[in-house]
């Protein structure tokens, strides 16, 4: 039986984590992937896990960058032709665990989180969609954050980022639609992964994080962002657009 993305050419830009998930889901639901992050060794080391040979290629990606934005989606097309799909998953997180708020947020971070997760996302749109247009049509989904809507008295880089990239998914949803683009973004809440069992978290975050939710039994995982992820990317969500789907348990209540 063909998988959801059976030969779509999707390229997933931001590894780790999450990124490992979409990765081994859209390969299992059949796509045709590129895969690219900073980390040259994460890279080379999904594309060896996932072991789908003439099927998958991974390369290093800056995603803040337009030449190296520029040239991954070049592979893709070079390679199978086409280009159906791009998740874009990377992002900045410098001012996550820093104490101050506004007032004391150096502007070099700042700067450096919305260099990332603003821009960098902007530089992906710019890129993928003529290439999506020239092969009849395709989907952009962003890997955006619970951050987006809920207010915090830290991090406010990467919230204002985040809601960025909601406002750029529905400009791409309205603008290009009409020529076959989709466009949609996932918030996550925390998905446990293996970076945190790698470096524990800050105390009282993760019990906050659990308090918050609606579903107590576990966090979210990879999977549950990627199964999603996967759906939008496919024919079976081709009439979504312009939405952003929360994957957090209950964490955000919202129209």
């Amino acid at each position: 039986m063909a998988g959801l993305l059976e030969n779509k050419v999707v390229i997933v830009a931001g590894l780790g984590g999450i990124g490992n998930g979409l990765a081994r889901r859209f390969a299992d639901e059949g796509a045709l992937l590129i895969l690219g992050d900073l980390d040259a060794d994460l890279v080379s080391g999904v594309v060896a896990d996932i072991d789908r040979p003439g099927r998958i290629r991974g390369v290093p990606l800056d995603g803040a960058d337009e030449d190296s934005v520029a040239a991954i989606v070049k592979l893709a097309v070079d390679t199978f032709g086409r280009l159906d799909g791009m998740h874009v998953n990377f992002a900045n997180t410098a001012d996550a665990y820093l104490p101050g708020g506004v007032v004391e947020l150096p502007l070099e971070v700042f700067d450096d989180v919305m260099r990332v997760n603003a821009r960098g996302f902007v530089i992906c749109a710019k890129h993928t969609i003529p290439a999506m247009i020239d092969s009849g049509g395709g989907s952009i989904v962003f890997t955006a954050s619970a951050d987006a809507y809920n207010a915090a008295s830290t991090r406010v880089s990467y919230q204002m980022s985040k809601a960025a990239e909601l406002a750029l998914m529905r400009h791409i949803a309205r603008r290009y639609g009409p020529k076959g683009i989709r466009a949609n973004a996932i918030a996550p809440g925390l998905i446990w992964h293996y970076k945190f069992d790698e470096q524990p978290m800050p105390d009282g975050v993760v019990d906050q994080a659990r308090a918050r939710q609606m579903i107590k039994s576990r966090f979210g995982a990879p999977d549950d962002v990627a199964a999603l992820a996967a759906l939008l990317l496919s024919d079976d969500g081709s009439f979504i657009t312009a939405q952003t789907i929360s994957v957090d348990g209950g964490l955000t209540f919202r129209p």
